[in-house]
């Protein structure tokens, strides 16, 4: 019975199953003496006993509840245990809800309702990203959020029983400032460390005030450690004798002469074009007759205080070898590792070692100087770097300061500006020859034409006089894709949608690129629209579909070419982040193939005239010029991308065209038109100003023989005497025909002359140049112009046209 209650009740201890066993036997022992009968006491214990077994047996029947694996979550617990003071915690459950946050995170990001993850602010589309990455993968890092007070790394990852959370952590990137960071140095162990070596160090400003200092400077410099010298003039502190040595002031006839190492802070994030004058620097004040001490003194804190500073520094020895060299000078040197190389004419090429070794051991025996010396790295042989000099006493074994400077930037810019020089002159070596050419192309054109009318279609020489017309004509065509290269031919702009250049091209396209080739045109919606010359575009076309076509000719598998317009809003201009492309709204055109692609080291060269990745004879190395020259000339802009091997892809952007409210103001132009056209009768008097004598007989010609009477000059000085001398007689001139370019007078010269005394006559200018140009270089009314070369009937047809008033 004992044992039963024992197990029944095990928390009550041998103690309570005594009790309970004592006052069993007594309820015996009492039956058994008030009855007399012991089988009456017996049968009790028996009755006793069974009871006993019932009450186990029951006991041990009962189904036992199984303690809980887990209690209940206690958040107090977890908030407790995420509290970092220096990053944001959260955890939010499958449905986004956030359940739980330390103080640092509502600090940063609050957590007012609805109770969500409140990282609107901080790049929703990133941390979306990452949530979905974490539920799928366990875990994502995303390097870099921005929100409304900073930036952070987020780091996300999936927890819980059910693995049905997400831990949400969020650290401050801190952006490193080199001044900053300085002057925290120089107040700090390494401006004390400076001071135990007697080297006096301060941070000034570009206008000379004291930015920093460490103790040694201000002792020095004020007579106490603890003085107010921030804000100080730098300069103030010192002053010279008349041997030029230097003191500090405070210490006037007592103190030892210094010296000056002083190194520029410039932060390296703003390139090439930083001005290190305009920068902070770092002065160390040195006793020029007083030492370190050892050796070493002082040298682990000069090599701290230089390893934190942005700029690529190193020292070396009185031998030539390599102290000190930071990070930043060893990656700007292309030296791979933390640990320098023996000697620094270990990281140039072979040819300049013998020049850096000379000059490291001039600045380390001579005296306290400095310079530059322009050397070839291994790393890039191809660019030379200076590697500035500068000798140093009072370091112990320093004695030699060499910087190097990160001048990727600047030599991409050189490249860039010589590019462009490059492809200027270029263009107007190509536009003087355009010129030329033209001018015999029209002769030659002018005299066929003139020969052909005394000969008909029967005789023996018509053929031969056509076929070089003929090819006149194609060498015209020749000039004209010099003209385009160098933006200076005769471009008729109108206002257009490139959807519609694309579709009027599109089925020469598809017979130009074959069968073997698939042609995918694709337009996004609500494209504004371009002002540009149709024809030359579809030109554009012709010639990057041309060279599609010869890139897809050795696949094994059929090509692709895609002609796509693509609507750039000012937004995604400014996402690109480029110097070339103006900020505003642009309409694209994308003409991308799945050739074999262009090298990375000819993607710069393309657009050069007679530059071609075609096999010898395959290619004149005029087609991407000319459509590079379009497209400038249009206003345009483009870009060439390519992944050799798998495609190529051009991207042109041209302006989107606001209209001007004047230009739909054209009544009063048509009535004028209409007068003049009412008072022209045929024929009437030409002044022909040409200083090429075989242009000027043909056009002479050509205008008599409609019946013109013409009077010539063979350049505007005499152009300008005829037209006086003729009006002095009593004469008058109907038109001006004349060449833009001639000697001693040119033709706008002579026409602003000629305007200042008749200022009603109009002028024809003859010229290969374009007529953008020459519009802009002459802003005179009534002026018209004919390009080079040119027909006698074109000659013919634009005076008619000028003097009956059809002229555009």
């Amino acid at each position: 019975m004992t044992g039963v209650l024992a197990t029944a009740a095990p928390a009550r201890g041998w103690r309570d199953t005594a009790l309970v066993a004592l006052a069993v036997l007594a309820s015996i022992a009492a039956l058994y003496v008030v009855s007399g009968q012991a089988l009456v006491a017996a049968a009790y214990a028996g009755g006793i006993v069974v009871l006993g077994l019932i009450i186990r047996t029951g006991l041990a029947l009962r189904p036992v509840a199984a303690a809980p694996e887990f209690a209940a979550p206690d958040w107090s617990v977890t908030h407790a245990a995420i509290d970092d003071p220096a990053q944001a915690v959260a955890i939010t459950d499958r449905a986004g809800r956030l359940v739980c946050a330390n103080a640092r995170f509502a600090d940063w990001f609050g957590t007012a309702a609805p109770p969500r993850l409140p990282l609107a602010a901080a790049d929703p589309a990133r941390a979306e990203e990452a949530a979905r990455t974490a539920w799928r993968d366990g875990a994502a890092h995303v390097t870099q959020v921005s929100a409304e007070t900073g930036e952070y790394a987020l780091s996300v990852y999936r927890a819980g029983r059910g693995e049905d959370h997400l831990i949400w952590r969020l650290t401050p990137v801190i952006v490193r400032d080199a001044t900053t960071e300085a002057i925290a140095a120089i107040g700090g162990m390494a401006g004390r460390a400076l001071g135990r070596e007697s080297i006096q160090a301060a941070i000034v400003a570009p206008d000379g005030r004291v930015l920093a200092a460490n103790a040694a400077f201000a002792l020095r410099a004020v007579g106490s450690e603890t003085a107010a010298i921030i804000d100080s003039d730098f300069v103030s502190h010192f002053e010279s004798d008349a041997s030029q040595d230097i003191y500090f002031v405070q210490e006037r006839g007592r103190g030892l002469p210094v010296r000056f190492l002083h190194v520029p802070i410039a932060d390296p994030a703003a390139g090439a074009a930083a001005d290190p004058s305009l920068a902070p620097s770092l002065f160390l004040v040195i006793d020029s007759h007083a030492g370190v001490g050892d050796a070493r003194a002082g040298l682990p804190q000069i090599e701290a205080l230089l390893a934190r500073l942005p700029l690529g520094l190193a020292m070396v020895d009185r031998d030539g070898r390599f102290l000190f060299a930071n990070s930043a000078f060893l990656r700007v040197a292309g030296h791979d590792g933390n640990v320098p190389p023996s000697y620094p004419s270990d990281l140039v090429i072979r040819e300049d070692k013998g020049a850096l070794a000379d000059a490291v051991r001039r600045h380390t025996q001579g005296s306290m100087t400095s310079g530059d010396v322009a050397v070839r790295l291994r790393a890039t042989p191809e660019e030379p770097v200076l590697l500035g000099l500068a000798a140093v006493r009072g370091l112990g074994e320093c004695a030699v300061l060499l910087s190097l400077k990160d001048s990727s930037e600047e030599t991409r810019l050189k490249h860039e500006i010589a590019q462009g020089s490059k492809m200027q002159a270029i263009g107007q070596l190509a536009g003087g020859v355009a010129h030329d050419f033209n001018n015999v192309l029209t002769a030659i054109i002018g005299y066929c034409d003139l020969i052909l009318m005394r000969h008909t279609p029967g005789d023996s020489d018509y053929d031969d006089i056509q076929q070089i017309k003929a090819n006149s004509n194609r060498a015209a065509s020749l000039t004209r894709q010099l003209l385009a290269f160098s933006r200076q031919q005769t471009l008729r702009p109108q206002v257009l949608q490139l959807p519609d250049v694309v579709a009027e091209v599109s089925t020469l396209l598809k017979r130009l690129i074959g069968e073997r080739i698939t042609l995918e045109v694709t337009h996004d919606r609500g494209l504004g629209a371009v002002r540009a010359d149709p024809v030359q575009l579809e030109q554009v076309l012709l010639n990057l579909a041309v060279n599609a076509r010869d890139a897809m000719a050795d696949n094994k598998a059929p090509g692709t070419l895609k002609l796509m317009t693509r609507r750039i809003t000012a937004d995604m201009v400014r996402a690109m982040k480029t110097d070339i492309l103006p900020i505003g709204t642009y309409t694209a055109l994308v003409v991308e193939d799945t050739g074999h692609g262009i090298r990375p080291g000819q993607i710069d060269k393309i657009f050069e005239p007679f530059f071609t990745t075609k096999d010898r004879g395959k290619g004149t190395g005029l087609g991407l010029s000319t459509v590079y020259g379009i497209v400038k000339q249009s206003g345009g802009f483009i870009f060439a991308e390519s992944d050799f091997g798998k495609w190529t892809r051009f991207t042109i952007y041209f302006p989107v065209h606001v209209a001007d409210p004047s230009d739909q103001i054209e009544a009063p132009k048509e009535r004028k038109i209409e007068t003049r056209r009412q008072q022209w009768t045929a024929g009437g008097r030409v002044l022909l100003v040409e200083d090429e004598d075989t242009v000027r007989a043909v056009a002479t010609r050509a205008l008599v023989r409609q019946g013109y009477e013409v009077t010539t000059a063979s350049d505007g000085e005499e152009g300008l005497e005829t037209l006086v001398r003729t009006y002095d007689e009593g004469g008058k001139f109907d038109l001006v025909v004349s060449d833009v370019v001639m000697p001693t007078m040119d033709g706008p010269s002579m026409a602003r002359e000629i305007r200042a005394r008749r200022p009603e006559l109009p002028f024809l200018f003859m010229s290969g140049y374009a007529e953008e140009q020459l519009r802009r270089d002459i802003d005179i009314p009534n002026m018209h112009f004919l390009p080079k070369p040119f027909s006698v009937q074109q000659i013919v047809d634009a005076v008619e046209a000028v003097l009956r008033g059809d002229a555009p």
